[in-house]
């Protein structure tokens, strides 16, 4: 086990700057675990980070090329190797959760065992690999609404990978959750648990209820901020999870501005950045365990199609979550 095959980038760009190659199998470090890749989920931050925009995340990514070559930010794989001073997992265990600026679409992978939590017996890796970031990132938006019975939640861009699971747990909390997605989506949204569904495409939100909602969720991220602030009552709020923006700077002026809209309101708008939570993925794993969420995917992809399910994910128009199984 010395090397390994791994779809791989040398610089930023498009997908074909990714290619398939051997590299040399990673040695696990203190506080890492090696891992046997089984499926992987991509994401937009896959995406992002794979183009290099914007361009802003390169201060974290690596300013002329990406630090970590390999795409997958969501593994979930087989215990190998221990680094020094991991304990709690053993070699076979199978596990789960988010890697560092990716590295799951390879052979093997290193994570961060803080990171990791087993994956249960009841759960396959594909449905395992789809939950970590949007999962997590759902989980953390209603979290911070603080979404509970009886609530009326919209989301808006309800069909991609954060929006499937959004519209599945507030539904699970007991929420009346109304949703907005084109309208080949629609049954799809409704099955996950969306009393309400409105066409994107036909219907703005001009024409939604005024401070109908004690929750929204703007997942689409292309709606103006003062439409959306229209939609909520008095002591609701707006979770916004994402926003493409300029080349530059991505979403960083929207979030400005909806600072600025939202001091001292009574619907304040709040932006959110998700991070990896073990607990939270503990969490999202026993409800997938119980049968209570099931991630939607579109498609699984075989390790030898990676880059085909890069270019589907780059081309922006993903039902639920893209998985590439490797092992």
């Amino acid at each position: 086990m010395n090397d390994m095959d791994a779809w791989i980038q040398t610089r930023y760009g498009g997908v074909g700057e990714v290619a398939r190659t051997r590299i040399d199998v990673p040695v696990p470090r203190r506080g890492e675990v090696l891992l046997r890749v089984r499926a992987t989920g991509l994401n937009a931050a896959d995406r992002h980070i794979m183009t290099g925009e914007p361009l802003l995340l390169r201060s974290a990514f690596g300013w002329s090329r990406p630090k970590q070559p390999v795409r997958g930010l969501d593994v979930a794989g087989t215990v190998v190797a221990l680094g020094p001073e991991v304990s709690g997992f053993a070699v076979g265990d199978e596990l789960v959760g988010e890697i560092p600026g990716g590295g799951g679409l390879a052979e093997y992978a290193i994570a961060p065992a803080a990171r990791l939590v087993p994956r249960p017996a009841e759960v396959d890796p594909v449905t395992a690999a789809a939950l970590p970031v949007a999962g997590g990132t759902a989980w953390q938006a209603l979290a911070r609404a603080t979404v509970s019975a009886g609530d009326r939640v919209l989301v808006l861009g309800a069909s991609g990978g954060v929006g499937t699971f959004t519209v599945q747990l507030a539904a699970a909390r007991g929420a009346e959750v109304h949703a907005s997605c084109s309208e080949r989506n629609r049954s799809l949204v409704a099955s996950l648990g969306a009393s309400t569904i409105y066409d994107r495409r036909t219907v703005s939100l001009a024409d939604l209820p005024e401070r109908g909602f004690e929750v929204v969720v703007d997942i689409a991220g292309d709606s103006p901020l003062r439409a959306v602030r229209r939609l909520l009552r008095d002591g609701g709020s707006a979770i916004l999870i994402a926003g493409e923006g300029g080349r530059v700077l991505g979403p960083i002026p929207r979030v400005v501005r909806a600072a600025a809209l939202s001091a001292f309101s009574r619907r304040p708008l709040r932006p959110l950045t998700a991070t990896a939570k073990p607990e939270v993925l503990r969490d999202l794993l026993a409800l997938a365990a119980d049968g209570r969420i099931a991630p939607v995917v579109e498609r699984t992809w075989s390790f030898a199609e990676a880059r085909d399910a890069l270019a589907h994910l780059a081309a922006g128009r993903t039902v639920g979550k893209v998985v590439v199984t490797v092992g």
